[in-house]
């Protein structure tokens, strides 16, 4: 179905797996989160999270002469280039926003730099999204204030980080992870201890477990179903 792709598609692809699948695991909070306000919020996130994925998905198509639901849900999860700290299944609340924060902040560093694009379809893109993805950033900032402010929410937020930090070290590449790691340490006050970064080769149990619920009924359904 996808011919092989370059350098372009290979890193819209992982954007776009990214945010679909992070988009997911936001969503499987609605009506559990502790807050009423964050069944909303995270539901919110989650939405805008996969509309990002389905307009990364569309420009990827138009060179792979497929469709955004074929990227989306007819590779076999081998073939999605996700970062394997977006795949982890509904962690605890304090780990919830660990990832949220160390996330968003990765991908704000991405995301200015495909701002900067000389491919114009790929730098519009980016700057639209940015201009949604300002309010998961001050989502995110937001709830690590609330963490700080305690004694035991900043120990519970610092284990989370420090157990989060090799998945969330395979967000970027090189070339950006040292400004995120930068902007992170500068933020939380601390810096966690070194570690070799979970990469985008290295898919969690998880993956495969969300892959057959996300795509249960588009597998289900008989042969030509039109949607």
């Amino acid at each position: 179905m996808v011919r092989k792709a370059n350098s372009r598609t290979d890193l819209l692809l992982e954007i776009a797996d990214d945010e679909l699948i992070l988009g997911w695991r936001n969503s499987e909070w609605t009506g559990i989160a502790p807050f009423l306000e964050e069944d909303v919020a995270f539901s919110s996130i989650a939405q805008n999270e996969i509309g990002h994925a389905r307009a990364l998905y569309e420009l990827v198509a138009q060179e792979l002469g497929t469709t955004a639901d074929q990227l989306a849900f007819d590779r076999r999860p081998d073939d999605y280039r996700c970062a394997p700290l977006v795949e982890l299944r509904r962690l605890e609340w304090a780990r919830t926003i660990a990832r949220h924060y160390l996330y968003e902040t990765a991908d704000a560093v991405r995301i200015e730099a495909l701002k900067t694009s000389s491919d114009p379809g790929v730098a519009g893109l980016a700057a639209k999204i940015d201009r949604e993805e300002i309010y998961h950033r001050m989502h995110a900032e937001l709830w690590i204030d609330r963490l700080q402010a305690s004694d035991d929410g900043r120990r519970r937020l610092e284990e989370a980080v420090h157990e989060l930090w090799p998945y969330a070290l395979g967000v970027l590449d090189d070339d950006l992870r040292l400004e995120w790691s930068r902007r992170v340490t500068a933020r939380l006050g601390f810096t966690p201890d070194e570690a070799r970064p979970v990469t985008r080769a290295e898919h969690t149990n998880e993956l495969q477990e969300l892959w057959d619920e996300m795509t249960m009924v588009r597998r289900g359904a008989p042969a030509g179903t039109s949607w």
